[in-house]
């Protein structure tokens, strides 16, 4: 298994295909015990790097705003809450 530092290497879109695959190896149930404590360690660790990079992804996102005319004026940070 590759270690924490391989995990944060990784984009999202490839940490979350790594965690489908793990959760798919999980639900076949032929995993022996052992290796299944081993993957649901990574697999965790790919979901907290997963919700990372969606929380640095909305941080990133700005709200167009408007004019009174409906055009264009500037940017202003989004407000998810």
């Amino acid at each position: 298994m590759a270690d924490a530092d391989d995990i944060s290497s990784l984009s999202f879109e490839k940490a979350l295909a790594a965690l489908e695959d793990i959760v798919a190896r999980l639900e076949g149930g032929k995993v022996d015990l052992a290796e299944s404590i081993k993957i649901y360690e990574r697999g965790e660790a790919l979901r907290k790097h997963c919700e990372d990079k969606l929380k640095e992804a909305e941080a990133r996102i700005e709200k167009i705003t408007l004019d009174p005319s409906g055009k264009p004026k500037g940017t202003q940070p989004l407000d998810v809450d």
